[in-house]
């Protein structure tokens, strides 16, 4: 008998991520009702978690990178790989409810308009991660977020609008963009509109990927009967630093990208001093926290 193609395509992207990646690959083919592919890129792991999934998961695709490509040029490699109608990008500390695979893939079954959707994503605190549900970026979003405006109003129509406060996170609903630690999607539209832009290190690809499914005339629902949980984890000050350089990258990228033809030279200029003095807050902030620091 032939074997069955999968209906589902779970994309792993992991770097020295063994231990999470192992229980995020167990919850996902544990909570399989229907046939199911897991491909997972390796970006040049050093605790052997390459060699660790092919041992405990035989049946899993592994990709090996010599060196760190990135999310983008990584995920792309393992979309090419991926065989099921819809895929499942997921990240490593991503742990899926046991119903989670089956819902979403339910849904895009049921929603031929949906190019992708994202269930209700908590954090370890049992809070929602913000970047389950979330608005295109805009000057006015980041210029709430900068000065504080989104966290005083967080259900705020105007000022918390880019995370979606004033939408219960119990009501299911179209968004603009989910992420791409936990987000399926309709492989059939990526064919359409291309896959990730390799030219994102890390953070913003999902946001474009997005974008560019709404340009394509798709929608992006957020069903939080789905559910699973993001443990994120304690990353070291030079990985932080990292972290904050290449969203503020991601920021300008994204904005240059869609919306820089559309703004004057002027504009553009304001929203690149914003993003990188956001930037040099942030980097000023977190030096201010680092344990040990002491003001002078």
């Amino acid at each position: 008998m032939p074997e069955q193609k999968p209906i589902v395509s779970a994309l792993v992207v992991s770097r020295n991520s063994k231990d999470q990646l192992l229980e995020c690959l167990h919850a996902f083919f544990a909570s399989a009702d229907t046939p199911v592919q897991a491909v997972v890129v390796d970006n040049a792991s050093s605790d052997g978690s390459a060699a660790a999934v092919t041992d405990e998961f035989p049946q899993a695709t592994v990709i090996v990178q010599p060196k760190n490509l990135g999310y983008g040029r990584a995920a792309n490699l393992g979309l090419e790989r991926c065989e099921g109608r819809f895929v499942l990008l997921l990240s490593p500390d991503v742990i899926v409810d046991a119903q989670c695979v089956g819902r979403l893939a339910d849904f895009l079954l049921t929603r031929p308009d949906a190019g992708a959707v994202g269930p209700r994503l908590v954090l370890p605190d049992g809070h929602i991660d913000p970047d389950a549900r979330r608005s295109f970026p805009s000057p006015s979003s980041l210029f709430y977020q900068t000065v504080g405006l989104s966290k005083l109003f967080p259900r705020s129509r105007r000022f918390g609008r880019y995370n979606m406060g004033h939408i219960r996170d119990t009501e299911p609903h179209e968004m603009d963009a989910g992420t791409a630690a936990c987000l399926m999607v309709r492989k059939s539209a990526l064919d359409r509109i291309g896959n990730f832009d390799p030219r994102y290190f890390m953070f913003g690809e999902d946001l474009d990927l997005c974008y560019r499914l709404k340009l394509g005339g798709w929608k992006v629902f957020y069903v939080p009967g789905a559910s699973a949980t993001h443990n994120v984890r304690p990353v070291s000050a030079d990985r932080q630093r990292q972290i904050a350089y290449e969203r503020h990258r991601a920021m300008w990228m994204y904005h240059f990208k869609h919306h820089s033809e559309d703004v004057s030279a002027f504009g553009n200029g304001l929203v690149w001093a914003q993003i990188w003095g956001r930037y040099a807050a942030v980097r000023v902030r977190d030096m201010i926290k680092r344990p040990g620091h002491q003001a002078t």
